[in-house]
């Protein structure tokens, strides 16, 4: 989640636990433990795709910020006994303010390397975009109130009680997109097919699904007020004749564990130069991804040679118009929204008759 949403979840989280206790100071402390995991993003791993995998990871650690809260609880205890504030009220105060970061970060697609240091690809079950002013705002109102009036606790405990609903509606609601898309996907034979289940930006209500099956990955959008709609698949090509030979560079397969099957490669000329890059499918939407990497440079013959990684500039001057569509696209499926409509057509491999 961004790190506003962050500071507010740790800021109502220390009222809620001590704000009974240290008041206004539960609540500007949690704050900042909140958005202490992010704190890794100020460190430059060498490349585009060092940074981009290496995020989220040995300070999202429930390990590392386990111990971390161990140690605060030690040192408070020992040296802020007036507070009559025991070692385990402390490590609770710690210990939430600090994991619930990594855990919220989990609950969206990115995904986050809670289990550091072991070698197991970054968790990520996501049932929230990773900015939602419905989330965040509660949790912001409930930290002012407390900083404005001084009670640390009530107002903070409300505001997280109301967001933790908005999450388990959002699991609902999810629930609710994987009952409807199983017969597509069943009629279309991609009962085993990877698939990732997603909120659109902003919202819960309207779903972005994505099958991958071999060089092609199929997209549907998918809403709560569907009814008994059924969503077409939207097809295109993945790159998967240039997949071995990214994945047999060192970039190229810390891609693969970092985002698995949702990659597409794409043989591209950049300044004159025939360029392999590798996309994340999982962030945006279609025409949308704004995760995109450089990972090697044709040199003649049949060679790919790796280069150091970049990060393309992905950006789109119609970025309003397309989630306008989709925010039209909440509450009726009629017309349909063709997210092919805002994709180079060379990548699409089939567009649906409902299109």
């Amino acid at each position: 989640m961004d790190s506003l949403t962050q500071a507010a979840l740790g800021a109502a989280i220390g009222g809620t636990v001590l704000g009974h206790r240290l008041g206004r100071k539960a609540v500007l402390i949690g704050a900042v433990l909140g958005t202490l995991p992010d704190l890794d993003v100020v460190i430059d791993y060498g490349d585009a795709v060092a940074n981009y995998t290496q995020h989220r990871g040995f300070s999202h650690s429930l390990f590392v910020l386990g111990g971390l809260a161990s140690l605060l609880a030690l040192l408070c205890t020992r040296f802020a006994p007036a507070r009559d504030i025991t070692f385990r009220h402390w490590w609770l105060f710690f210990g939430l303010c600090l994991m619930t970061h990594p855990l919220l970060d989990a609950l969206t697609t990115y995904g986050t390397q809670i289990w550091w240091p072991l070698d197991v690809r970054p968790s990520a079950w996501p049932v929230v975009f990773i900015i939602d002013p419905l989330y965040s705002l509660p949790l912001l109102v409930g930290a002012i109130l407390a900083l404005i009036t001084g009670h640390g606790r009530r107002a903070p405990a409300w505001g997280l009680a109301i967001s933790c609903a908005y999450l388990a509606f959002s699991m609902g609601a999810k629930s609710i997109v994987e009952s409807r898309i199983a017969p597509v996907l069943a009629a279309h034979e991609l009962r085993e097919a990877p698939r990732l289940v997603q909120p659109t930006p902003f919202n819960v209500l309207l779903w972005r699904v994505t099958v991958i099956d071999a060089n092609t990955h199929h997209e549907a959008l998918v809403g709560i007020f569907d009814g008994d709609y059924r969503p077409p698949l939207e097809s295109y090509t993945r790159g998967a004749e240039l997949e071995d030979i990214a994945l047999a560079m060192p970039k190229g397969a810390r891609l693969d564990w970092f985002s698995g099957p949702y990659l597409r490669y794409d043989d591209t000329m950049i300044d004159g130069t025939r360029t392999l890059v590798a996309t994340d499918l999982r962030l945006g939407f279609p025409g949308f991804h704004p995760f995109s990497f450089a990972l090697a440079e044709f040199s003649g013959g049949e060679d790919w040679q790796p280069i150091v990684t970049y990060q393309l500039d992905t950006s789109r001057s119609d970025n309003g118009v397309a989630l306008s569509r989709l925010f039209h696209r909440i509450l009726a499926p009629e017309p349909p929204l063709c997210t092919s409509d805002f994709v180079e057509r060379r990548w699409v491999v089939s567009r649906p008759k409902a299109c």
